[in-house]
């Protein structure tokens, strides 16, 4: 009952907006390009500077003059580079990119230049960049080279050609990062002042480096002609967000006292001559950013900017990420040296911190440092999906997780923001499902979803991450890109693009199929790196160059990886079937009742009642056991006995944070989804350390803010609120909750037909009462305690008796 006085004001307002819901708004692309160039040769050439090495380091100056006589409403341009650009119009950035994409295709920009050109003069300018060998992992392309191509008559005066000019910037160089970390996410800049030629963009400076450009060829798009160099095609997602940020706090200072107010703009920082001083920042939580650093005089000062996630001791250790006594900070840098004058500075990419330390070195003159801020960057993704369950900590871990899950999502998504911004198969299945119940934002995961398909081999699989200059393979990665298809095709009602992958599908199963042992009817020996997860028992392994790998998957016969395999099978059979291959559904499920027959008959020990990780049986773990039951070998009340014993045998090699989102599938399948919330412990314990975003694994750790670790965001909507789609395209709806003990919770996921919202709490005898509301057009079933209840469209309100207990 007092469930209803809560939420009876709310009902008719629910229900109506309810009603009438579209599917989330999203943001959105620039304008469309004009057909022709997507199917012609382009008129715009190519262009580089005439002596630029592709494998140097190198920051390169664009621009042309045009005069146009009345500014019209529209006036767009087409615009790639390689690697990096920042379009500039009469000194105004409009744009930054090109979209990370890999070695076939240029992804271009479309934009709309009217709303800054002015009648008569205007200046287009282009700064574009390289990193030669010290290029970030995920940014494919050296070659420092420019297009642009008029979208009409009117801006075709704007295409690149010999008529543009270029220079080198001779006032950036690299500042490389050195870690004994893992860590491919590009060097830091050092930018000499005296060097730079101020008002370039505005045709203003008074350089006399600028030249004609190299005409390289002209432009094509991707799949046009003979040759696959640069194949142009359009953008697909929108433009970064860029949002302006604040330090939240300075908490410390040496060499000078910092005043009240620097931190909020208001008050300036005085060093005078000959100082040394150290300030650290604190932003208060992590971030993505583009620092901005405004200074004036201080002709020969330096300036340095330190990033980092958090500070660490003299051992390394990170400890409480809120504590910096006797801590120091290490990390990726930029250095500004100024020159005298009232000048602005801001790296060519975002930086990733908490924490930022500025140090400062004054020579004879004194320096003003007028502010220090940034400006916020990431995926655009909007929060429509919200869960509340009247529990401060889950609150916590809702925007600690929705922080993380934004921090790894740019151009592609990212394992993490600091070290690596590489996107992999495990950390984005898991990513990509945060997107869609929170966001209703399926782009990134499309395309994602392309590249890696893009990415496979000739032999079947697809590389683990996507794009990268470095090629990796995990195996074991391949099958989730199988499952992150699946995922899609259960989600969206976009069948054209599911067919487009089910060649790559079904070369990846072929690949495996043929990896195993007609001996014993398990997987054989697996060549590449068999990732399962990282485990304390299954460390990086030197002379493999490997880790997180389970016994048997180099000598064959792994328990874990078999059944994985036969899991993805299994879950992808329905799809073939519906798609239209009935013999390869067949096949498949015939497959993985084989693989699974083959592992109750070799690896299942009866005396433990667990299956081992091989037929060896000297290791037993979470994860073979996992398996077991997402695969089918085990189900029913076998199912429900064995996750028990999987949860309460310590003597299991245990799952990571990122091995619990397959750890819970199966424990929801074996019906023991109740005691989720029970199982929050090591993201309670990151929050208690003091961590903004979830780490990579628990302390110590590398990353602090990795995608893999958001997983309750999408967990406390799919688990606890229990609305999953139970047939293709998300046509219909499944709500079966795992409150555990909570007495309500409320929560909203994004449909594609609007928004599904679920407001319930306890009833007198322990069942549920409350109201569902789902979009118009979509049905479904509410599930609990047995019991089966019908949903239709629009709010309704329901009440199912009898508790839920584990």
């Amino acid at each position: 009952m007092r469930f209803k006085r809560f939420f009876a004001p709310l009902l008719l307002l629910l229900s109506l907006n309810s009603l009438m819901a579209a599917p989330a708004p999203q943001p959105p692309l620039g304008p469309p390009s004009a057909a022709q160039w997507l199917a012609e040769q382009w008129n715009a050439s190519w262009i580089a500077p005439a002596q630029a090495s592709a494998d140097v380091y190198g920051v390169f100056l664009f621009r042309k003059e045009i005069s146009v006589p009345e500014v019209p409403a529209s006036w767009v341009v087409h615009v790639s580079a390689e690697a990096r650009f920042a379009l500039l119009v009469n000194g105004v950035v409009v744009a930054r990119g090109p979209q990370r994409s890999d070695m076939w295709i240029s992804r271009y920009d479309s934009v709309n230049l009217a709303p800054w050109l002015r009648p008569g003069r205007n200046v287009i300018a282009v700064r574009v960049w390289s990193y030669g060998d010290l290029a970030p992992c995920a940014v494919v392309g050296q070659r420092s080279s420019l297009i642009v191509q008029g979208d009409n008559a009117n801006s075709e005066v704007a295409n690149t050609d010999a008529s543009w000019q270029v220079m080198r910037d001779e006032a950036y160089s690299p500042v490389p990062v050195r870690m004994q970390s893992y860590y491919v996410a590009g060097p830091g800049e050092r930018v000499d002042a005296a060097k730079e030629p101020w008002g370039w963009e505005l045709g203003a400076d008074k350089a006399e480096a600028w030249s004609a450009p190299k005409v390289l060829g002209r432009g094509a798009p991707y799949g046009w002609g003979a040759t696959m160099d640069r194949g142009l095609a359009p953008r697909t997602i929108p433009s970064m967000e860029e949002t302006a940020i604040r330090f939240a706090s300075v908490r410390s200072a040496t060499g000078l006292s910092v005043p009240t107010g620097f931190t909020e703009g208001r008050s300036p920082l005085e060093v005078p001559p000959h100082t040394k001083a150290s300030i650290l920042l604190d932003q208060g939580h992590e971030t993505n950013a583009l620092p901005q650093l405004s200074v004036d005089g201080g002709a020969g000062a330096e300036i340095r900017l330190t990033y980092a996630e958090a500070l660490v001791d003299a051992n390394g250790n990170k400890g409480h990420r809120d504590d910096i006594v006797q801590r120091h900070i290490e990390g990726r840098s930029d250095q500004f040296v100024a020159d005298g004058g009232r000048r602005r500075f801001a790296p060519l990419d975002f930086r990733t911190y908490r924490y930022v330390q500025l140090d400062v070195t004054t020579g004879a003159s004194p320096l003003r440092i007028e502010d220090l801020s940034g400006v916020f960057t990431a995926y655009p993704f909007r929060e429509y999906g919200s869960f509340s369950g009247g529990d401060r900590e889950l609150g916590e871990i809702w925007k600690t997780g929705w922080r993380t899950a934004r921090l790894c999502a740019f151009e592609t998504y990212m394992d993490c923001p600091y070290y690596e911004q590489l996107q992999y198969i495990g950390d984005t299945r898991i990513q990509a499902l945060i997107s869609l119940y929170v966001a209703g934002d399926d782009r990134l995961m499309r395309n994602a979803i392309e590249q890696f398909d893009r990415s496979r081999l000739a032999e079947g699989l697809t590389l683990s991450r996507a794009p990268a200059s470095l090629p990796q393979v995990i195996s074991t990665f391949s099958l989730i890109w199988v499952d992150m298809v699946n995922d899609y095709w259960m989600h969206r009602s976009d069948e054209a693009f599911v067919r487009e992958r089910l060649p790559g599908m079904r070369a990846v199963l072929a690949w495996f199929e043929r990896h195993i042992d007609q001996r014993t009817g398990l997987l054989g020996p697996l060549p590449y790196w068999g990732f399962v997860d990282w485990t304390s028992e299954w460390q990086w392994n030197e002379r493999l160059g490997t880790g997180g790998e389970p016994e048997a998957l180099r000598t064959g016969g792994s328990t874990i990886v078999s059944l994985q395999y036969a899991a993805t099978l299994r879950q992808v059979s329905q799809l073939f079937s519906v798609l239209g291959d009935p013999a390869s559904a067949q096949h498949y499920t015939q497959l993985a009742d084989r693989l699974c027959q083959a592992a109750k008959t070799l690896c299942w020990d009866p005396t433990r009642r667990l299956f081992a990780d091989s037929p060896a049986r000297s290791q037993y773990s979470q994860h073979a056991n996992t398996y077991a039951v997402l695969s089918g070998a085990v189900d029913g009340t076998e199912a429900t006995d064995l996750m028990r014993r999987v949860k309460e045998d310590r003597s299991l090699i245990q799952a990571s944070t990122y091995f619990r989102f397959y750890l819970l599938r199966a424990q929801r399948a074996a019906g023991l989804g109740n005691e989720y919330l029970g199982e929050l412990g090591p993201w309670k314990r990151m929050l208690e350390q003091g961590l903004t975003t979830f780490a990579e694994t628990p302390d110590p750790t590398r990353s602090d803010c990795h995608a893999w670790s958001a997983s309750p965001v999408y967990e406390l909507l799919a688990t606890v609120a229990g609305v999953e789609s139970a047939a293709p395209g998300f046509s219909r709806v499944r709500i079966a909750p795992n409150p555990g003990t909570l007495e309500s919770f409320s929560a909203t996921v994004v449909h594609p037909s609007g928004l599904i919202e679920v407001r319930l709490a306890r009833s007198a005898k322990g069942g549920l009462e409350g109201t569902v509301v789902l979009p118009l057009g979509v049905e479904g079933e509410f599930h609990w305690a047995g019991q089966i209840l019908p949903l239709r469209s629009g709010s309704q309100e329901l009440r199912a008796s009898g508790p839920k207990t584990p």
